[in-house]
Order: structure tokens, then sequence, then C-alpha cells
């Protein structure tokens, strides 16, 4: 696909067909996470492909939304802010832009694929973290199932140009 069209049909889906992520996709989509830059190069970020049916059963009692139970594996996006940068004079690191970045690789590179997202961070940290047991510092920042479509994406509707860019 054209870059610009993954861009443009790129939709959040919540229905998801059983069938299987291809192994040779799936290697392509975590290159595009790996590809992601990061501030100073610190990399403080991970793509992890959770496809374990004891693994997912846990997830969906962490984080129980059913698109999460229908598809085939959910790729989670682990963030450890302790390897982060930080700005100068300011106590926060900035792993969750990195980690944006490298989520939305991993997003387009799955629609360029064919397959189908929903970047979602609606769920406990603490409670998938421990559910999946992931090691501290590192945490879930974000996840997103990873399958086929089960449903047409919705139309896309976004506000007009004018309102969300301008030249200064």
């Amino acid at each position: 696909m054209d870059f610009y069209d993954v861009v443009n049909y790129r939709r959040s889906i919540r229905s998801y067909k059983k069938d299987p992520v291809p192994d040779d996709a799936l290697e392509r989509i975590a290159k595009a996470a790996s590809a992601a830059p990061s501030a100073c190069n610190r990399q403080p970020v991970k793509l992890v492909a959770v496809k374990s049916p004891d693994k997912l059963a846990r997830l969906y009692q962490a984080s129980p939304m059913k698109f999460i139970a229908e598809a085939p594996m959910v790729l989670l996006a682990l963030g450890n802010p302790k390897q982060a940068w930080q700005r100068p004079g300011d106590d926060h690191s900035i792993v969750e832009v990195d980690l944006g970045i490298m989520f939305e690789h991993v997003i387009l590179a799955a629609e360029a694929e064919g397959l189908a997202t929903c970047w979602v961070c609606a769920y406990t940290r603490a409670n998938v973290d421990a559910a999946l047991e992931i090691p501290a510092p590192w945490t879930v920042l974000a996840l997103s199932p990873l399958g086929y479509a089960n449903a047409d994406p919705l139309p896309f509707n976004r506000k007009p140009l004018v309102e969300t860019f301008e030249i200064i």
C-alpha cells in the first residue's frame, strides 16, 4: 500500500476473525517497531506479541473488552521510564512519547499488511502488568488486538483541516 493510503484508510477495529496472523507479517511489523526513533536513541520501549491462549485469557480478565478476546493475538507496547530521556529540569521521562512513536509505526505497518488494530489504553496498568507478569520498571502503556477485521470500519470522520492545522 502507498503510505498515504495506509494513513487515510486505517481505522480502529473492534471485531476480529480468529484467523492467525502470518509470521512473516508479524516479523515485518516488529521490524517497523524497531525502526522507530526515540529521544537520544535510548529505545526505552519494547513490543510484545501475546499469542499464548493462557496469557490471552489472563489479559482478557485484566482488561475485559470483547474485541480483545476475539483477536488471535494482542500486541503490548511496553515502556521503561527509567531508561527514557528526561527534559532538563523535569523529573518525568518522556517514555510515552517514545512509545507513541513506536506504536504508531506498529499500527501503520499492520494496516499495510492488511491487518486490523485498535490502540487501547482503557485498562488499569497494574492489573495488566500483574496478569502478564511484566517485570518492573517495564509497564504496558498501550495494547492492541491484531488480526483480520470481522467488520467494515466506520466512516472516516475528522474535523476540517482549518480546525487542526495552521501556519504562523
